[in-house]
């Protein structure tokens, strides 16, 4: 089943009533050759964008898109009545966001209490110089995640969602290495965020100036950014008969 739709097949039941002494019913089930587009997020007070609406995006296609090409998202949460952020890893499956970190974390220990949380992730695009220094800009494209984190304590689920975050950053790093103990899972706390409520932004192309500026004599345009990978760097202990693996060869980080 692909990810990008929520069924992959429409099952369409025909019924048809054969009446003799007794009543029966019978049905035949035919597979459409369709697939159904994932449904989008509802646009909510929260998600809703009030300004500059139409770069608002809130399919799924397009929040997952963003969420699947970053690294690191901000969680932002209230604890003691203060307002608090925190920068952690991330990774998604499906329709469920997934953090961890240590179980001495303070962020674990208060959104697995179930308090509301807000995540944030920003991937940015390019530098947006324009003829005056007010419509100046940045090509970027953002998500907000709205919801409540539960924690992950089954450890198969757990170690699942370990996968997850393997994969994320690198894929193919987990089926190389040793596999967490079961003392390092209980060391490790897991939460998970249902992916209901969310919305996209994007900021792309060229600047947008006042009509009277574009006579100015000043370079315009855009400074495109990216992350790049180098040169991999081997550990001082690792012994030379070990070679680069394949996954690490190459290894590139962009929109998918």
């Amino acid at each position: 089943m692909h990810d990008s739709s929520w069924a992959a097949i429409l099952l369409q039941t025909i019924g048809s009533f054969v009446w003799s002494n007794a009543p029966t019913f019978a049905f035949t089930i035919t597979l459409l050759p369709f697939t159904i587009p994932r449904m989008d997020f509802p646009k909510t007070k929260r998600t809703t964008l009030k300004r500059l609406p139409k770069r608002g995006a809130y399919d799924r296609d397009s929040v997952y898109a963003i969420l699947d090409e970053g690294f690191i998202c901000h969680v932002g949460f209230v604890m003691d009545g203060k307002p608090v952020v925190i920068p952690t890893g991330y990774a998604r499956v499906k329709d469920r966001l997934y953090i961890h970190g240590s179980q001495a974390s303070r962020m674990l220990r208060n959104l697995s209490q179930g308090v509301d949380v807000c995540v944030t992730v920003t991937l940015v695009d390019g530098l947006v110089l324009a003829r005056s220094a007010f419509h100046h800009s940045i090509n970027y494209r953002s998500v907000v995640v709205f919801g409540r984190a539960s924690l992950v304590e089954d450890c198969d689920d757990k170690s699942a969602a370990l996968f997850a975050f393997s994969e994320h950053v690198i894929p193919g790093r987990w089926n190389d290495v040793r596999e967490p103990t079961t003392e390092e899972l209980t060391l490790t706390s897991v939460l998970a965020i249902e992916l209901t409520e969310a919305s996209a932004k994007v900021r792309s192309g060229p600047p947008i100036d006042d009509e009277e500026d574009y006579s100015l004599p000043v370079w315009a345009g855009v400074i495109p950014l990216q992350l790049n990978s180098g040169e991999p760097i081997k550990d001082p202990r690792l012994p030379e008969d070990i070679p680069l693996p394949s996954y690490l060869q190459n290894y590139q980080r962009g929109p998918a």
